[in-house]
């Protein structure tokens, strides 16, 4: 007896483990319906981001899908800046850690910006030059 209660806490952890994965399982599939609608898009933990054209959609992710949607366009936006913990990093020296992972968007209105989470300093890098070459892309059109 004194056995069995000793793998109880065993069984206790694996059954939460289980239901955790379910849950994540289910996040991941509501992303992949939600981002067949982008030219490119990305998920984690923290965001999910879609990209049609000069339109970037961002969220947080659920089982039931994303929530809380913001969509803005490139055009609106005046530079793009990969930040870690709070300081604004050149994307070609990236540090090796950092707690908070964010690509910040800043408009051409002074007061106005959008910080989008990630997990992973290389993935935002990346993130943050293509939109970058979007973003001279579309400035360069509007020269021409």
């Amino acid at each position: 007896m004194e056995r069995g209660l000793l793998w109880l806490p065993l069984l206790a952890a694996f059954f939460w483990l289980a239901w955790q994965g379910s849950k994540e399982y289910q996040k991941i599939e509501a992303y992949r319906t939600w981002a067949e609608q982008f030219d490119k898009a990305k998920y984690d933990i923290y965001a999910v981001l879609g990209q049609k054209g000069d339109s970037i959609t961002w969220g947080k992710p659920t089982p039931k899908g994303p929530i809380k949607l913001e969509t803005f366009s490139l055009h609106d936006v005046q530079e793009i800046c990969l930040v870690v913990d709070d300081r604004t990093i050149d994307t070609e020296k990236l540090p090796e850690k950092g707690r908070a992972i964010e690509l910040e968007f800043v408009f051409r209105e002074p007061t106005k910006s959008v910080r989008i989470p990630f997990t992973e300093i290389p993935l935002a890098a990346e993130w943050g030059k293509y939109l970058q070459r979007q973003l001279h892309q579309i400035k360069s059109e509007l020269i021409e």
